[in-house]
Order: structure tokens, then sequence, then C-alpha cells
């Protein structure tokens, strides 16, 4: 339920309001506009007589949200979020964010140059696997603690935030310590769990979507985050599992607005999950800027064909910097700043 509260409400009036629905067993989330202030109602409100409500005579208006989720409803919260990443503000009408980084960590050397190359071609945030989710048991699993504290070696070098891919509760306090942006990959964004835990931290969190997943399915699992204490959620589109062979997954890019119209949270898009080749990276991200994501997160290798991982889709760094400076020439054009 959503209460429109009229700013010419006195405080005893909100203070006896507040006091009545709380008594209630409810949670209140309070979203402040220049106009009108919203309050976010959740709990079991199926008792609540919304007549009694709207007869006040502060409250302009009361709606019930059919919708199951609640906290990251725009109705409930209707300006845009802005996700703070150790300084690097994402969401809104902030400048587009561009991550990039290997798939993998392979070595100290090696994250703390390609991290060195990325920022110069313009990302903001460095990314890179320490503990990798592979379809194969057989396959590179990543360097675990050692590419932590060597994603922590480039943050010092570079002074980029990082972002890496959390897969387990037993690994979360390493992450909370380490890490600027915890990555839920695609295969966890149902481990209802690990959402929570994550949840009860304050830490910035990048939600990749299900590979088969519906937006709604998605937009629940940022919700277990939130309901936990952490407003703190990026969605990322990565692409969906269809019957298309032709690239890796099925980038839905008509997610963007439809994020943005259902929810207040920013979104990005993962170009490189997407298509699985190098060659369509370009493209696929200009039309994700187009399309108003809030960043992109892109795969970069300087030596692609010897990568432990994800090679085909990786970009070397200069055409990386091709692909950041198409993007900011898209983002102007639609009036943003990357």
């Amino acid at each position: 339920m959503i209460i429109t509260v009229k700013k010419s409400a006195t405080e005893k009036e909100l203070e006896r309001l507040e006091k009545d629905l709380r008594g209630k067993g409810l949670q209140i989330h309070k979203s402040i506009g220049d106009e009108f202030n919203v309050w976010g109602l959740v709990g079991d409100t199926a008792h609540i007589d919304e007549s009694k409500i709207l007869a006040q005579r502060f409250v302009a208006n009361v709606t019930r949200v059919s919708a199951p989720y609640k906290l990251a409803n725009r109705m409930f919260h209707p300006l845009d979020t802005v996700v703070d990443v150790s300084g690097v503000k994402i969401g809104a009408n902030e400048p587009v964010v561009v991550m990039g980084g290997p798939c993998s960590v392979e070595g100290d050397d090696q994250i703390c140059r390609i991290g060195q190359e990325v920022k110069e071609c313009g990302a903001q945030i460095i990314r890179g696997g320490a503990y990798k989710p592979r379809t194969s048991p057989y396959a590179f699993q990543g360097l675990g603690s050692e590419g932590i504290q060597d994603m922590v070696h480039a943050r010092e070098k570079t002074g980029l935030p990082i972002v890496s891919e959390l897969m387990s509760i037993d690994k979360l306090d390493e992450f909370v310590e380490n890490v600027d942006l915890i990555q839920i990959g695609a295969r966890n964004m149902q481990n209802f769990d690990l959402l929570k835990a994550v949840g009860k931290t304050n830490k910035p969190v990048l939600l990749k979507r299900g590979m088969s997943a519906t937006i709604e399915d998605w937009i629940m699992s940022a919700e277990y985050i939130m309901a936990s204490g952490n407003p703190n959620v990026i969605f990322c589109e990565r692409g969906i599992r269809t019957f298309e062979k032709y690239t890796r997954n099925t980038l839905d890019l008509a997610v963007v607005p439809i994020i943005k119209e259902k929810t207040h949270l920013p979104i990005v898009i993962d170009p490189s999950h997407a298509t699985g080749d190098w060659k369509y990276i370009e493209a696929v991200s200009m039309a994700a800027v187009a399309a108003g994501a809030d960043g992109l997160i892109i795969e970069v290798h300087d030596h692609p064909s010897e990568a432990w991982s994800d090679g085909a889709q990786s970009l070397k760094p200069e055409k990386f910097k091709e692909v950041v400076d198409k993007c900011k020439l898209i983002a102007h054009a639609i009036g943003r700043e990357m």
C-alpha cells in the first residue's frame, strides 16, 4: 500500500498516523518529494481500511500495490535511486559508467596491467573474476582469495573500485572487506540464502539476471536483498537462454526501459556474456547506451587468445577504447554524460 502525504501535514499528524500504522505491524518506507511525500507500507495490509486513511486531511491518495515486489517498486520510490560504489555513482542522470577487465584474474601483474589499461580507456570500475562458476568442473575455477588480493592491489595502483563475483555465503566476509561492488551471478540469482546474506550488508550489489529468469523473477530477487536491509542494488542484464544459437545468449534490450518503468533501481548491460563474441560488443554496447542503460560491464584482455577463460568475448584494450569513445557519442546524443 502507498500513502501520498501532502507537504502541509503537521509533525503531530504524521506522528499519529505513523504510530497507528506501525502498531498494526507494518514497516514504513518514506520517499521525500518536492510536492508530496510517499509512504510505502510493507506487511499485511489486507486488514487496513484505506478509506479511513484517506479521510485524513493531509493524505492526498492511497493506492494498493498489486505487484509482488514492494521496495523495488517505482510506486514506493518515485525518484531514481543512485548507487554509490566507492565514489562512482550509478543511476538516475549520473554519467554512464563503464566497468572493464578480464573474465578471470590470472595473477597480480595481469590484473594490475589490465586495470591500468582500462582506466586509461575510460573505465571507472575494474571487473575481474576470482571465484569462477564454470559449466565444466574441469575448467579453470579462479584463483580464489589470491585473486581477490590481486584485485585489491589493482585498486591500490589505479584508484578504481573493483567488482567481483561472490558464489557462496562462506566467502561473504572476504568480499565485504575487500570488494567495492559484489556481483551475484546469473546462476545464483535465485540463491535466496545468498541474497538475504548480502542484503544484511551495506555493500552495493550487482545482480545479474538468471539465464531463464523472467523480469519479475529478477525484480523479486532484488526484493530479497532490499527486504533484508540493503537498498544498494544494480540490475545487470547479460542475455537470456533462447532457441537462438548464433550468440552465446539472447540480449533482452527491452528490459532497460521496462526496469526503469517498474523500478527505481539502476541497470547496466553486459554485452560480453550476451553475445559471446567480441565482434558484436561494440554494436550492442552502443545500443544499450541508446536504450538508457546506466552502465556497461565489458571483458577486456590484452591477449584474448591466451585468456584462461572467455577469451572469445574479450576485447583488446585498443578496441575497448574505441567502444567507449563511440558510446560517449551515443550518450551525448541522448543527453547524458559518459
